[in-house]
Protein backbone atom coordinates (compact mmCIF):
# COMPACT_ATOMS: atom_id res chain seq x y z
CA UNK A 1 0.00 0.00 0.00
CA UNK A 2 1.05 3.08 -0.44
CA UNK A 3 2.31 5.58 2.27
CA UNK A 4 2.81 8.57 -0.01
CA UNK A 5 0.36 10.27 -2.83
CA UNK A 6 1.87 12.26 -5.39
CA UNK A 7 0.65 15.01 -7.99
CA UNK A 8 3.12 16.08 -10.33
CA UNK A 9 3.01 19.02 -13.17
CA UNK A 10 5.13 21.20 -15.11
CA UNK A 11 4.75 25.09 -15.65
CA UNK A 12 6.52 26.79 -18.31
CA UNK A 13 7.04 24.64 -21.07
CA UNK A 14 6.27 26.88 -23.90
CA UNK A 15 7.50 30.71 -23.35
CA UNK A 16 10.99 31.85 -25.08
CA UNK A 17 12.72 32.67 -21.85
CA UNK A 18 13.62 31.45 -18.63
CA UNK A 19 13.14 27.82 -17.07
CA UNK A 20 10.48 24.94 -17.08
CA UNK A 21 9.45 24.14 -13.67
CA UNK A 22 8.29 20.94 -12.30
CA UNK A 23 5.93 20.67 -9.10
CA UNK A 24 5.51 18.28 -6.75
CA UNK A 25 2.98 17.96 -3.95
CA UNK A 26 3.35 14.92 -1.73
CA UNK A 27 0.71 13.88 1.08
CA UNK A 28 0.86 11.08 4.08
CA UNK A 29 -1.75 8.23 3.11
CA UNK A 30 -4.08 9.61 5.81
CA UNK A 31 -4.36 13.16 4.39
CA UNK A 32 -7.74 14.86 4.43
CA UNK A 33 -8.56 16.14 1.24
CA UNK A 34 -11.17 18.01 2.07
CA UNK A 35 -8.50 20.48 3.20
CA UNK A 36 -8.07 20.81 -0.56
CA UNK A 37 -11.53 21.73 -1.88
CA UNK A 38 -12.45 24.32 -4.49
CA UNK A 39 -8.42 24.17 -5.30
CA UNK A 40 -8.32 23.98 -9.46
CA UNK A 41 -5.30 24.08 -11.95
CA UNK A 42 -3.22 27.00 -12.30
CA UNK A 43 -4.48 28.30 -15.73
CA UNK A 44 -7.73 28.42 -14.68
CA UNK A 45 -7.21 30.66 -11.43
CA UNK A 46 -5.74 34.50 -11.16
CA UNK A 47 -2.47 35.24 -9.76
CA UNK A 48 -4.04 36.48 -6.43
CA UNK A 49 -6.11 33.02 -6.44
CA UNK A 50 -2.59 31.11 -7.04
CA UNK A 51 -0.77 33.40 -4.50
CA UNK A 52 -3.63 32.20 -2.06
CA UNK A 53 -3.70 28.87 -2.60
CA UNK A 54 0.24 28.78 -2.23
CA UNK A 55 -0.06 30.30 0.74
CA UNK A 56 -2.45 27.32 2.10
CA UNK A 57 0.07 25.00 0.73
CA UNK A 58 2.53 26.12 2.58
CA UNK A 59 0.41 25.88 5.91
CA UNK A 60 -0.59 22.42 5.31
CA UNK A 61 2.80 21.92 4.68
CA UNK A 62 3.60 22.77 8.71
CA UNK A 63 0.25 21.65 9.50
CA UNK A 64 -0.98 18.60 7.91
CA UNK A 65 2.16 17.23 6.87
CA UNK A 66 2.64 18.07 3.24
CA UNK A 67 5.47 18.37 1.48
CA UNK A 68 6.34 20.06 -1.97
CA UNK A 69 9.44 20.52 -4.26
CA UNK A 70 9.85 22.88 -7.46
CA UNK A 71 12.59 22.19 -9.48
CA UNK A 72 13.86 24.51 -12.39
CA UNK A 73 15.81 23.37 -15.64
CA UNK A 74 17.28 26.36 -17.30
CA UNK A 75 16.64 27.83 -20.50
CA UNK A 76 20.17 26.57 -21.80
CA UNK A 77 19.38 23.29 -20.18
CA UNK A 78 16.56 23.30 -22.51
CA UNK A 79 18.80 24.44 -25.04
CA UNK A 80 21.21 22.03 -24.89
CA UNK A 81 18.77 18.97 -24.15
CA UNK A 82 15.45 19.83 -25.17
CA UNK A 83 12.11 20.96 -23.41
CA UNK A 84 11.11 16.90 -22.54
CA UNK A 85 14.47 15.95 -21.37
CA UNK A 86 14.88 19.33 -19.54
CA UNK A 87 11.22 18.30 -17.53
CA UNK A 88 12.18 14.70 -17.42
CA UNK A 89 15.40 15.54 -15.25
CA UNK A 90 13.62 18.49 -13.34
CA UNK A 91 10.74 15.87 -12.26
CA UNK A 92 13.32 13.64 -11.36
CA UNK A 93 14.81 15.91 -8.82
CA UNK A 94 11.83 16.96 -7.58
CA UNK A 95 11.14 13.44 -6.50
CA UNK A 96 14.55 12.78 -4.86
CA UNK A 97 13.73 15.80 -3.38
CA UNK A 98 10.63 14.76 -1.97
CA UNK A 99 12.64 11.52 -0.84
CA UNK A 100 9.88 9.34 -2.50
CA UNK A 101 10.26 5.34 -2.28
CA UNK A 102 10.10 3.66 -5.62
CA UNK A 103 7.87 1.01 -3.81
CA UNK A 104 5.48 2.93 -1.30
CA UNK A 105 5.05 6.07 -3.22
CA UNK A 106 1.99 6.40 -5.82
CA UNK A 107 2.25 9.30 -8.63
CA UNK A 108 -0.61 11.26 -10.53
CA UNK A 109 1.33 12.97 -13.23
CA UNK A 110 -0.50 15.42 -15.89
CA UNK A 111 -0.75 15.45 -19.25
CA UNK A 112 2.17 13.18 -21.00
CA UNK A 113 4.15 13.45 -17.68
CA UNK A 114 6.25 10.53 -16.55
CA UNK A 115 8.09 9.64 -13.46
CA UNK A 116 11.33 7.62 -13.67
CA UNK A 117 10.63 3.59 -15.03
CA UNK A 118 11.50 2.95 -11.01
CA UNK A 119 8.11 4.29 -10.05
CA UNK A 120 5.90 1.38 -10.62
CA UNK A 121 2.73 2.77 -9.11
CA UNK A 122 1.93 6.17 -12.01
CA UNK A 123 -0.83 6.82 -13.60
CA UNK A 124 -0.52 9.77 -16.14
CA UNK A 125 -3.95 11.76 -16.48
CA UNK A 126 -5.13 13.86 -19.25
CA UNK A 127 -6.07 17.02 -17.96
CA UNK A 128 -5.25 15.76 -14.33
CA UNK A 129 -4.78 19.19 -13.46
CA UNK A 130 -8.14 20.04 -13.38
CA UNK A 131 -9.47 17.07 -12.03
CA UNK A 132 -6.73 15.70 -9.38
CA UNK A 133 -6.52 17.93 -6.25
CA UNK A 134 -3.04 17.04 -5.89
CA UNK A 135 -2.04 17.24 -9.36
CA UNK A 136 -3.90 20.74 -9.39
CA UNK A 137 -1.44 21.95 -6.43
CA UNK A 138 1.49 21.12 -7.99
CA UNK A 139 0.54 23.26 -11.16
CA UNK A 140 -0.32 26.05 -8.71
CA UNK A 141 3.22 25.61 -6.75
CA UNK A 142 5.09 25.08 -10.34
CA UNK A 143 3.61 28.40 -11.94
CA UNK A 144 3.57 30.77 -8.49
CA UNK A 145 7.71 29.89 -8.07
CA UNK A 146 8.06 30.19 -11.87
CA UNK A 147 6.43 33.59 -11.89
CA UNK A 148 8.11 34.85 -8.62
CA UNK A 149 11.52 34.07 -10.77
CA UNK A 150 10.31 35.64 -13.58
CA UNK A 151 9.71 38.91 -11.97
CA UNK A 152 13.10 38.70 -9.74
CA UNK A 153 14.67 37.96 -13.76
CA UNK A 154 12.73 40.79 -14.57
CA UNK A 155 14.97 43.02 -12.59
CA UNK A 156 18.53 41.66 -14.31
CA UNK A 157 16.59 42.29 -17.91
CA UNK A 158 13.78 45.29 -17.40
CA UNK A 159 14.21 46.04 -21.03
CA UNK A 160 12.29 42.52 -22.31
CA UNK A 161 8.49 43.13 -19.70
CA UNK A 162 9.45 39.59 -18.04
CA UNK A 163 7.19 40.94 -15.18
CA UNK A 164 4.53 40.89 -17.13
CA UNK A 165 4.42 37.83 -19.67
CA UNK A 166 6.91 35.48 -17.46
CA UNK A 167 8.87 35.11 -20.68
CA UNK A 168 5.88 34.01 -22.80
CA UNK A 169 5.70 35.22 -26.59
CA UNK A 170 3.64 38.16 -26.79
CA UNK A 171 3.44 40.98 -28.75
CA UNK A 172 5.58 43.19 -26.33
CA UNK A 173 8.17 40.34 -26.03
CA UNK A 174 8.79 39.99 -29.50
CA UNK A 175 9.11 43.84 -29.45
CA UNK A 176 11.19 43.35 -27.21
CA UNK A 177 13.66 40.62 -28.78
CA UNK A 178 13.66 42.62 -31.96
CA UNK A 179 14.96 45.80 -30.43
CA UNK A 180 17.38 43.71 -27.76
CA UNK A 181 18.13 40.96 -29.19
CA UNK A 182 17.60 37.79 -26.70
CA UNK A 183 18.90 37.90 -23.23
CA UNK A 184 21.50 34.94 -21.74
CA UNK A 185 17.87 33.63 -20.14
CA UNK A 186 16.26 33.34 -23.83
CA UNK A 187 15.95 29.45 -25.13
CA UNK A 188 17.19 30.25 -28.43
CA UNK A 189 15.73 26.80 -29.57
CA UNK A 190 12.15 28.22 -29.00
CA UNK A 191 13.06 31.60 -31.17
Amino acid sequence: MARLLIGIDEAGRGPLAGPVAVGAVAVPRHFDFALLAGVRDSKQMSELGREIWFEKLRILEQEEGLRYAVVFSSAHYIDAKGIVPAVQVALARALRSLEASAETSRILLDGSLKAPARFIFQQTIIRGDETEPLISLASIAAKVRRDRLMRRLAMRYPEYGFETHKGYGTKAHYGALKKHGPSAIHRRSFL
